[in-house]
């Protein structure tokens, strides 16, 4: 699993508009902090992808 910036999201919501408006409701009013480092949740996923083989 790799991070997805938000310009990557049309590959996953076709419609340009559509995508631009999910990523408009979900960062309405709220800060994106990019700590340059992967998420427990992301770690714990790709251990449990490589324990299953």
């Amino acid at each position: 699993m790799a991070t997805l910036f938000f310009s990557g999201w049309t590959r996953t919501f076709t419609d340009p508009r559509l995508c631009a408006a999910i990523v408009d409701r979900l960062t309405f009013a709220g800060n994106i902090l990019e700590t340059g480092t992967d998420s427990y949740h992301l770690a714990q996923t790709r251990a449990r992808a490589e324990r299953a083989g």
